[in-house]
This record gives structure tokens, sequence and C-alpha cells, in this order.
């Protein structure tokens, strides 16, 4: 017992004379990290401008069809729109009854299809619902290519790619927004949303394909390669080459209205027999998200130059128009700090009524923004990026401040202070007004695309070289190393 007694004396000893005495580090053993720094705060002036925007990238979920006076530059905005065809493997097969069953027949006994249309569905518009427009649908000679990158300055007819020699599809329209020839009822299903309202484009006339071969409309000429190379049929990108390239539909007359295409569908009706019956069929190809939709925009440069010469504040104008020009002082943010941690960098772009009561009903203010480093703006929408929190942010409209806020902007700060100097743009952002589309899991939603904004908008930010209001500033928290 005593043998056991003194080696745990012997135990105790050691450990007692093995701990240090050295308490200079009892403090911070339980006191968190962040309380070795101290918090400071400050503001920045910022300086804006407005730029032109120029051509944006043509990659959107909807196409535009119209033309429409803005009320601000007093010049004309016009959109016409290029569309292709998707069609699935799986579906391909299917697309048409057997050739021994199909009801109407031409004078050799040929299967034909009875009559053939485009539907343009409409999904909003600006403008005037009742205004009298008129479309022309003409035919392209080859397809464009999903990985073409095109911008809204492309002109399929200046490019030389729409089909105008005899026989070829060419169909015009005149249409309202509203179609007066439909019940009262009728148009109050399409306002629900549950119905696309549209615009039906006949296609009935001859049509002659690029070998010299005539048909009574354009939908039998599908009908017929259908039977006679059903290879062709297998996928979007044989069909598209080698049966329809697509369509060019352009705005030819008329003003006051401007359609969002929601999409464009081919329709082929026809007729089978069955068990001695005759039934009705209809072919359907519509133009999803899978395949290109390119919308061309034109518009008055000169009319954009006199807004953006405006040094009393800034625009933000769409569909292809003006951006902000937003200068960060990066320099004067780091001077002091450079080994410090911004934990908050705050500012707020605030609206200006429009100059004129006209200009204010007419032009929305875009809905949500996208601030981007400016170097990072033509690369960004062609390889469909998404708002990373360090290069590039999102902002949504607060209609009770009539604001854009960007809450923390520090990594945006630190971003461009380590790339000083390596651009002349190096300390530059530019305010984009951008559609955002959004994918929901059961946990969170989330941005899954950005797009430029195609929609007619406009708003006037305080801001600019001589602006007349409180400057637009840069709230920064620190968090100081001790």
């Amino acid at each position: 017992m005593r043998n056991w007694i003194m080696v745990g004396i012997a135990l105790l000893t050691a450990a007692i004379s093995s701990c240090s005495e050295d308490t200079s580090t009892v403090g911070y053993s339980l006191t968190s990290v962040a309380d070795r720094f101290t918090t400071e705060t400050d503001t920045f002036d910022i300086t804006t401008r407005s730029i032109p925007s120029g051509a944006v990238l043509s990659r959107n979920a909807y196409s535009y069809l119209g033309r429409i006076k803005d009320p601000e530059t007093g010049t004309y905005i016009k959109c016409d729109y290029s569309t292709q065809f998707s069609l699935l493997e799986s579906e391909s097969a299917t697309l048409f009854k057997s050739s021994d069953i199909i009801a109407s027949r031409d004078e050799n006994n040929l299967p034909i299809v009875d009559s053939c249309n485009v539907h343009i569905l409409i999904n909003t518009f600006q403008g005037d619902s009742l205004t009298a427009m008129k479309l022309a649908l003409m035919e392209l000679t080859k397809p464009m290519k999903n990985s073409d990158v095109i911008y809204t300055d492309f002109d399929p007819e200046a490019a030389g790619i729409v089909r105008t020699d005899n026989g070829a599809v060419r169909s015009d329209k005149v249409y309202t927004t509203s179609d007066l020839t439909l019940s009262d009822s009728m148009r109050n299903v399409y306002r629900t949303g549950k119905y696309f309202a549209y615009v039906k484009v006949p296609l009935n006339k001859e049509y002659i394909d690029k070998d010299g071969n005539k048909y009574n409309n354009y939908g039998t000429y599908i009908m017929r390669k259908f039977y006679e190379s059903p290879a062709l049929f297998r996928n979007f990108n044989t069909f598209s080459h080698s049966v329809c390239p697509g369509f060019y539909i352009k705005s030819t007359d008329g003003q006051g209205n401007i359609i969002e295409v929601a999409f464009t569908q081919l329709n082929m009706y026809y007729r089978y027999k069955s068990d001695d019956a005759t039934y009705n069929a209809t072919c359907s190809l519509n133009s999803t998200d899978e395949v290109l939709k390119a919308t061309h925009i034109s518009y008055d440069q000169a009319g954009i130059d006199k807004l953006v010469a405006t040094d009393t504040c800034t625009y933000l104008k769409t569909p292809a128009g003006i951006y902000t020009e937003v200068t960060l002082p990066i320099d004067d943010i780091k001077k002091g700090h450079e080994n410090d941690t911004i934990t908050s960098a705050k500012v707020t772009f605030t609206r200006m009524r429009s100059r004129s009561n006209t200009s204010e009903v007419i032009l929305e203010e875009p809905t949500r923004l996208l601030l981007i480093e400016l170097d990072s703006l033509r690369s960004f929408f062609e390889v469909n990026g998404t708002p990373d929190n360090i290069t590039s942010y999102l902002a949504t409209y607060n209609s009770a401040q009539k604001t854009y806020s960007f809450n923390n902007l520090a990594y945006l700060i630190n971003n461009m202070y380590s790339h000083k100097g390596k651009s002349e743009n190096w300390n530059k952002a530019v305010l984009i007004p951008v559609e955002v589309e959004t994918s929901t899991t059961t946990s969170s939603t989330a941005s899954s695309g950005i797009a430029n904004e195609m929609n007619v908008n406009s708003v006037r930010l305080v801001g600019g070289a001589n602006n007349k209001h409180a400057p637009i500033r840069m709230s920064v928290i620190y968090n100081v190393n001790k």
C-alpha cells in the first residue's frame, strides 16, 4: 500500500512541475478571435456616368416582335426575331401517322397536309393591345447554330440567310395583340394566364423546296420529307440542317406595340383513316429553350447618345441602350487598411423621376440589376454566367424606397485591389438591367440563368459628373487587426 501511495505522490509532483507558469495567453484562450479586432467605419463617394450598351447578347427565354416609340428619345425601337423548332429523338418516329392511312391525297395519290400555320404565342406585351401591326414570316436558308454567339445587331436579311426566291415561305399578317375576333369569355381565359393568346400566321400557299419540288403547302413538304427520309428527323441537328432551318419573323408595319413571345409553334393538320372512320390529327413543332431564338433590335443610336451625354444623372435603358458605369475608390478604401478585413461594403443607387409624365407612365424601371466588373461584361453573358458575389452581384428594385441596394461588395473591392493596374478598367463596374431565371429545390431558390433585359424599360439614377443631389456613397466596415 505504501508503494502505491509513493507512486501517486510522484506522478502528482511531475504533473504540477510540468505546467507552464506563463499566463500571458490566458485572456486570449478565453476570448474569441473576433474580439482581438476593433471595428471601424467609413464612407466613400462613388462616381458614375452613362455609357452606351451597344448590341447585347441575343440569348433569352423570350423573343420580341413589334415597334414602339421611346418617349425619352423620340425615336423608334423595332424588334424582329429568328426561331428554329426542336425535335426530340424519342418522338421523331411518331410525328405523323403511317403514310398508307393518310386520308387527304393529291392528284398523284400522295399524302398531303390539309392546312399549316404558325402560332406566335404571346407571354405579355408593351403598348396598345388594339394597335394594328403587320409582320412578315420568311424562311431561313440555313440554321443558326446553338454555339453561335449572336448579338441583337445581327440581321438575317443583311447576312443573306433569308430565302427570297419564288416558292419560298413568305406570309404577311396584320394582327393586334388583343384578338377582337374572339369572344369576351375567350379573351378572359387568356387573361388568366392559364393559356397563351397567339397570332396565327397561315402557311397554305404553294411551296417549292430548294430542289424545285412543289407542294400544296409547307406542311405537306414536312410530311413528305418525313416519309422519304425518316433519318433526317432523328434529332434537331439533322432536322434543322436538312429539312427546316427555321423562320425569320419581321415587323413590317405599325407602331405602338411590342409582344414578348413565349414560343413559336409550327402546326400541321391532316386526316387519317382507321376502322372505316376518318379522324383529325395535328403535328406540332415548338421553339423550346433548347433551340436558338435570336431577337434583332433596331434603334436610333443618335437618340441614345443624347441621353448618354447628360451629366446630371445616369440612365439604365433597355433593350439595347444605356448602362451606368460605376467607378469605385478602391485605393481610398484600402488606404491604411491593407492588412485589415472588410466585413461590409454597401452602396445604394436611387431612382429619379422621369423627365416627362409620358415617360413615367410608359417606361417601367428594371426589376433586377446586375453589378459586374466592366472587363467581364461580355464574357459573363457568353458563358451563361451566374452572379458569384465576387465579381458580379444582383439587386432587386425596392419600390417603396425607390432604390437598388448592393449590401456587401467586400469581395469585389478585394478582387479589384488584387488586380490593380492590370487593366485601365480595374476599378470600374457596370450596372445592367437583367432578367433572372430561377430554379427551385425543396430547400431553396437560386438563380439558374441571367439574360439581358429585352423589354423596353428605362430609369434615371442619381449620379453623373454634375450630380445635383447627395453624392452616391459606399459605407464600409472594417475589422482592424490590433
